[in-house]
C-alpha cells in the first residue's frame, strides 16, 4: 500500500514463523560428503579396534538346589519356621569359596598358559597347545613371565624371553621375571629341566615345524585359586526358584566352560561328601565297637570249649530252657539299654568338647535310636553346622549370618542337653526294671545241677556277645548300604557348552561409529553455523534484516565487472533484469527516477551491482546515468576502464564544467560521471549546494540515475546523499556481510531515519540450491558497533590484498553452500 511518496511497510509485518524443519534438512544434508568420511573413518577405527582387541566371551552353567530338610526339622527349629527351606546365600559363598576353587583347579592344568606367537593379537591356545609344561609340585617352582619356545626339529627346543613388541600394551600375558639360567639353551622333549628356582618337563604332543614359536606362562598356583574364585559370579536365576546360574568371563571359551564345569562338579562332590559324613562317623564307631565284642566273642567260646572238656559234657538237660531263654532276653534288653546308655554319654561328652561345629556327630538313627524328638535335634544341628562350615569358608566368624547361625546352635544344643538328661534318666529306669526281672529268672536258674549251672552262665555269655555281634555287623551292612546308595541333594541342570561374546560387542561399536561417524560432523556444522556471524544464506538474511529484500544476484566467476554488457546471457545478468523489473513498479510517477546504492563495509559489491544495475538499465532503452559518489575509494573508473582525472570531484570544487564530467561509454544510453580525485574533505563536499544542483541538473537529460555511495555503516555522507534518492539499495553479500552490520540498518529503518530503502542479497553462489521460502518476519535490533580496531570496518580505509582461494578449493567449498 503507497501513502502519497512513502510506502507502508506495515505490509511487510508478519508473525515469527515456527522452525522450518525443511530448510534444516536441505542445508545440512548437502554435507553428505562429510558424514560418509567421517562414518568410513569411524568403521575403519572399530574394524581395527576388534581386529586387535582380545575377545571376551561369558559361559554359563546351572545346578539345581533342592530341598534336604523335612517338615519335622523345621518344626523343632523355631527360628526356621517362617523362613526358605533353602538358603541359597550360603551355597552361592561356597561356589565363589577358593576352597571349592582349589578342588576344581585339582582336575584342570591352568597353572600354565599357552600362547601362540603373534604380533596381531594375544591368541591363548589351551587345549590346542602342540607341547605341556608338567611342574614339580614337590619342588618351590618360580613364578615366571612369558618364556618362548622355538622348535629346532627332532625332539629339541630352545626357550628364550620375547621381546617388547609395539603391541605389546594390547595383551594380557604375565610380565614378570624369568629364570635367567633356563634361556638360551638346547633341551629335548621329556628331560626335566631343573635349576635353582624351576623344574619341570616339557613334553610334545603334536608335530611342530621346524622354527615354529610358542609361548608359556608359569603361575603361581595360589594366585590362579584367587584369579578364579574371584572370576566366578553366581546368582538365582529367578526369585521363587532353586536354580543358581554359574557363570564366568573368559577370553577362551573351552577354558572357561571347563572350568565353570569342573566347579560344579567339584560342588555336587563337596556336598555328597558333606552329606555321607555322618554315615563315615557311624562306620568308624561301629568298627570300634565290633573289634571290642569280637574279641569278647572269641574269648567266651574259647572259655565254653574248655568247660565242656574238662566236665565231659555232652548235652544239656532242657529243663530249664525256658528260664534260661528269659534270661538270654533280658540280657540282651540290658545290653541294648547299655548300648543306649553308652551313646548318650558319647554324645554328650561331644557335645561338650566341640565348640560350635558340630558336622561330625553320630546321628541317633544310625545306631538304632528311634527317638524321633532326639533324631530331629541332632539332625537340625548337623545341619545348621554345615552351613555354618560353609559360610566360614569366604566370610569371617564376625559376619552377622555367622553370628545368627552360632545362635541356632547354641539353642540347639541346650534343647539337646535337655533332652538326653531325660532319656538318660528314663533309660536307667528301664534298666533298673529289667535287672529286677533278671534277679528273679537268675534264682529259678540257680536250682540247676553245679556243673549244668556253670555251663548255662558261660552259654549266657556266649548268646548275649553272639547277639550284639550280629547286631553291630548288621548295623555297619546297613550303613555300607546307605553310604553306596547315598547321592547330592543338590545336581547340574545344565553344563556349560558355549560362550556369548561380551566385548567386544562388534554390532554395538559399528552402530555407534556410524552414529558418531554423523553426529560429529553434525554437531561440528551446527556450531559453525552457531558462531558464524555472516549471512551465508536467504533465511538467516530474512531472519535478521528488517527492511524488503527486493533481489538477488548471483556470483559472478567471470573476469569482468561489465557483465551485462559483455555477457548478457549469463544467469547472473539475469538476475539484474529481475531487479531492474522490481524497480520499475517503485517510484513509477517520477520522470527521472534516482536510485541509491550502498551497503554495510567495503567489498560487499555496491560498485559492482551499481554499474550493472544502470547496464542492465541503459539496455532496456531508458537514457541511464551512474554517478560514483564514492569520494573515498573510487572503483567505478577502475571497473569501466576510463580515466579518474576528471570527475565529479572536479565539478564540486569549480575546476570542471557538467558536460566534461558526463562521459557516455560505449554502450547506448549508458552514461558515467566517474567520482574523479580523492579529495582531502569528501564529505564537504558532497553537503555543497552545487551538489544539489547538479543531481537536479540530470533530471532534464536522463530517466534513471544510479548513484554508488559510500558504505553507510562506515561514513557520514550517504544519510545525506538519501535525501536525493527516490529508491535505496542496500546490498548484503552473501558469506561476507556479518549479521551485527545489519543492526544499523534495522534501527535507521525501524525509527523512520530512511524510506524506500531494499535489500539486495549479493553474492549468491552459483549452483547453490535457492531456498524458496514464503513471506518475511521483519523487526529491529539494538547495541550496534562496527569500529573495534578496524575489525568490522572491511579496511575502508586501507587498500586491502585478499587473495582468492584456488578454484579447486572453490568448487568444494561451493558444494557445501546452501
Amino acid at each position: 500500500m503507497i501513502e502519497g511518496d512513502k510506502i507502508d511497510i506495515s505490509k511487510f509485518q508478519e508473525d515469527v514463523k515456527p522452525i522450518d524443519i525443511k530448510y534444516y534438512l536441505i542445508k545440512y544434508s548437502r554435507y553428505w560428503p562429510l558424514y560418509v568420511t567421517f562414518i568410513f573413518i569411524g568403521i575403519i577405527v572399530v574394524f581395527l579396534f576388534h581386529r586387535y582387541s582380545v575377545e571376551e566371551y561369558e559361559v554359563q552353567g546351572s545346578i539345581l538346589i533342592k530341598s534336604n530338610s523335612s517338615p519335622e526339622n523345621r518344626i523343632l527349629d523355631r527360628s526356621n519356621i517362617f523362613s526358605g527351606i533353602n538358603n541359597l546365600e550360603n551355597d552361592i559363598l561356597l561356589l565363589t569359596s577358593k576352597n571349592l576353587a582349589s578342588e576344581a583347579l585339582k582336575k584342570l592344568h591352568f597353572d600354565v598358559t599357552y600362547y601362540a606367537s603373534t604380533n596381531i593379537k594375544e591368541i591363548e591356545l589351551y587345549d590346542k597347545s602342540p607341547i605341556r609344561v608338567e611342574r614339580d609340585p614337590a619342588f618351590p617352582q618360580m613364578e615366571m613371565g612369558e618364556i618362548t619356545l622355538t622348535y629346532l626339529g627332532g625332539e629339541k627346543f630352545t626357550l628364550s624371553r620375547e621381546e617388547s613388541g609395539f603391541f605389546d600394551f594390547l595383551k594380557a600375558k604375565a610380565d614378570g621375571p624369568v629364570d635367567e639360567a633356563i634361556l638360551n639353551k638346547t633341551f629335548q622333549f621329556g628331560d626335566t629341566i631343573v635349576s635353582g628356582e624351576s623344574r619341570f618337563v616339557v613334553n610334545k604332543l603334536k608335530s611342530m615345524r621346524e622354527g615354529e614359536q610358542l609361548s608359556f606362562v608359569l603361575h603361581n598356583p595360589i594366585q590362579v585359586i584367587d584369579d578364579y574364585s574371584r572370576s566366578i559370579s553366581v546368582r538365582p536365576i529367578n526369585s521363587y526358584g532353586t536354580v543358581l546360574q554359574v557363570s564366568m568371563v573368559t577370553k577362551v571359551v573351552e577354558k572357561g566352560r571347563d572350568y565353570v564345569n569342573a566347579l560344579m562338579d567339584s560342588y555336587i562332590i563337596y556336598n555328597l561328601k558333606e552329606k555321607n559324613q555322618m554315615t563315615e562317623n557311624t562306620l568308624t564307631f561301629l568298627e570300634e565297637q565290633l573289634q571290642v565284642v569280637e574279641d569278647s566273642l572269641k574269648f567266651v567260646e574259647q572259655k565254653m570249649l574248655n568247660f565242656k572238656v574238662n566236665n565231659k559234657l555232652m548235652d544239656i538237660n532242657s529243663e530249664f530252657g525256658g528260664v534260661l531263654g528269659s534270661i538270654q532276653s533280658l540280657e540282651e534288653q540290658i545290653q541294648q539299654i547299655d548300648f543306649e546308655l553308652q551313646y548318650y554319654e558319647s554324645l554328650q561328652r561331644y557335645l561338650e568338647e566341640k565348640g560350635k561345629d558340630y558336622s561330625d556327630i553320630l546321628a541317633p538313627s544310625l545306631v538304632g535310636i528311634s527317638d524321633g524328638l532326639l533324631n530331629g535335634l541332632v539332625s537340625r544341628l548337623i545341619e545348621v553346622s554345615l552351613d555354618r562350615r560353609k559360610m566360614l569358608a569366604v566370610v569371617n566368624e564376625n559376619h552377622p549370618n555367622v553370628r545368627e547361625l552360632d545362635e541356632q546352635i547354641t539353642k540347639l544344643r541346650e534343647n539337646i542337653f535337655e533332652n538326653i538328661d531325660n532319656l538318660v534318666v528314663n533309660t536307667q529306669n528301664r534298666k533298673s526294671r529289667a535287672m529286677e526281672m533278671l534277679n528273679e529268672e537268675d534264682n529259678e536258674f540257680s536250682r540247676l545241677p553245679q556243673a549244668e549251672s556253670e555251663y548255662m552262665a558261660l552259654n549266657r555269655e556266649f548268646k548275649l556277645r553272639e547277639n550284639l555281634y550280629n547286631y553291630l555287623l548288621e548295623k555297619r551292612a546297613e550303613a555300607g548300604i546307605a553310604r553306596a546308595s547315598n547321592i547330592s541333594d543338590n545336581s547340574v541342570l545344565d553344563y556349560a557348552r558355549r560362550g556369548s561374546l561380551i566385548f567386544p560387542k562388534k554390532s554395538q561399536n559399528y552402530g555407534i561409529a556410524v552414529g558418531l561417524g554423523f553426529f560429529i560432523p553434525l554437531a561440528v556444522l551446527l556450531l559453525y553455523h552457531y558462531l558464524n556471524n555472516k549471512i551465508v544464506d536467504q533465511v538467516q538474511l530474512k531472519n535478521v534484516l528488517r527492511i524488503p529484500l527486493l533481489g538477488t544476484i548471483g556470483y559472478s566467476t567471470k573476469d569482468t565487472n561489465l557483465l551485462v554488457a559483455e555477457h548478457p546471457k549469463s544467469m547472473v545478468s539475469e538476475s539484474f533484469r529481475s531487479l531492474r523489473s522490481a524497480l520499475f513498479y517503485i517510484a513509477s510517477e517520477k520522470k527521472c527516477k534516482k536510485i541509491l546504492v550502498t551497503s554495510s563495509v567495503s567489498g560487499e559489491g555496491k560498485t559492482f551491482v551499481s554499474l550493472n544495475l544502470a547496464s542492465a538499465i541503459a539496455l532496456s532503452g531508458k537514457k541511464t546515468c551512474l554517478v560514483g559518489l564514492d569520494l573515498r575509494r573510487p572503483k567505478l573508473s577502475e571497473y569501466v576502464g576510463i580515466s579518474n582525472q576528471t570527475g565529479l570531484t572536479n565539478y564540486l570544487v569549480g575546476k570542471a564544467e557538467r558536460d566534461e564530467i558526463v562521459i557516455k561509454t560505449k554502450y547506448d544510453n549508458f552514461y558515467i560521471v566517474p567520482s574523479g580525485p580523492v579529495p582531502p574533505n569528501p564529505a564537504e563536499l558532497l553537503l555543497k549546494d552545487k551538489m544539489q544542483s547538479f543531481i537536479e541538473s540530470l533530471d532534464d537529460d536522463f530517466e534513471v540515475v544510479v548513484m554508488d555511495t559510500p558504505p553507510v555503516g562506515l561514513v557520514s555522507e550517504t544519510m545525506d546523499l538519501m535525501r536525493f534518492s527516490d529508491i535505496n539499495l542496500y546490498i548484503v553479500r552473501q558469506d561476507y556481510t556479518h549479521r551485527r552490520y545489519l543492526l544499523m540498518i534495522n534501527d535507521l529503518y525501524a525509527n523512520d531515519q530512511v524510506d524506500n530503502i531494499y535489500a539486495v542479497f549479493n553474492g549468491l553462489k552459483a549452483g547453490v540450491d535457492v531456498y524458496d521460502f514464503g513471506g518475511y518476519n521483519y523487526g529491529y535490533g539494538y547495541n550496534y558497533s562496527y569500529m573495534r580496531k578496524n575489525e568490522y570496518t572491511g579496511n575502508y580505509y586501507d587498500q586491502e590484498d585478499r587473495k582468492k582461494p584456488s578454484e579447486w578449493l572453490s568448487k568444494l567449498l561451493s558444494k557445501f553452500r546452501v
